[in-house]
């Protein structure tokens, strides 16, 4: 199987993404429930990436500013949160990818997160981007469920004007109808052709959006086969949100992994991306 060539994104000393080498993972909680919790599933995850030997990041939000309701949970918000996080790689020697939401958010996040997230319904938000492109940290910019694989040249053009090239490109589904997405999996090699690494966000995949009335439902049952499908294109990343327990998590707990099945998961991922990457 012959992949389009991407460039090589280096997040830290010890991941580097892109090209053909080994998908790195992205993964961690939806939202800081806790600092007890969080360090926990940090410290899992560690054990599991480290013992596969797959290039880990971890992820979680201080603030899920992007809610159907007023009432739903969105953590501890950006000071607190980035305390969190700032511990996390002290005390785990482990990068860090956490969203942006405003401009006001990019400075103090980018003393901590070694990559700006940028959230899908964001995508577009030239101000919020431009200046996300400014601190010259690997921005992984969410496709938005209304866009086409193609139109991430935008995106691209919008962050190479301020001199980044440290650009992940995600793919997280597209809307169809209403409450729901599909995953179409052209849109990898299409959006790799753009010569950038490309993520899969499988958790946000599973979303049935406003599925629940004031909150987002999900599928989370299908995480393994999408997951195993996207691998098996080619992609440079995987983005997983997981819990202890789903059914108790604060937010998007319905498109949640449980904690438990992660190293299963990922020993047959490894397996297919080092088969299509011949690793």
């Amino acid at each position: 199987m012959s992949l389009s060539k991407v460039k090589e994104v280096q997040i830290s000393n010890e991941v580097t993404i892109g090209s053909d080498l080994p998908f790195v993972l992205f993964c961690g909680l939806n939202v800081i429930e806790s600092e007890k919790l969080t360090f926990k599933v940090a410290e899992e995850l560690l054990d599991i990436t480290s013992t596969l030997d797959i290039p880990f990041v971890f992820k979680a939000s201080y603030d899920k500013a992007n809610r159907s309701s007023k009432d739903s949970f969105r953590g501890p918000g950006l000071k607190e949160g980035l305390s969190v996080l700032k511990e996390v790689k002290a005390r785990y020697k482990i990068p860090v990818i956490t969203d942006i939401h405003t401009v006001e958010e990019v400075g103090p996040v980018s003393e901590v997160s070694d990559v700006l997230q940028i959230p899908a319904f964001l995508c577009r938000q030239t101000d919020l981007v431009l200046e996300a492109a400014k601190t010259g940290l690997p921005l992984h910019v969410k496709k938005g469920q209304f866009l086409a694989p193609w139109d991430m040249k935008n995106v691209i053009e919008k962050i190479r004007s301020e001199n980044n090239e440290n650009i992940l490109l995600c793919e997280r589904g597209v809307s169809f109808g209403y409450n729901n997405l599909v995953v179409d999996m052209t849109a990898f090699p299409i959006m790799r052709a753009l010569g950038y690494p490309v993520v899969f966000d499988v958790t946000h995949s599973m979303q049935l959006p406003t599925g629940g009335g004031k909150n987002t439902g999900g599928r989370r049952e299908f995480i393994p086969h999408l997951s195993r499908a996207a691998l098996a294109c080619g992609i440079d990343g995987l983005f997983l949100e997981v819990h202890p327990n789903p059914d108790e998590a604060k937010c998007d707990g319905p498109s949640c992994t449980p904690l438990s099945e992660v190293r299963g998961l990922l020993e047959t991922l490894k397996t297919i991306d080092d088969f299509v990457k011949g690793n």
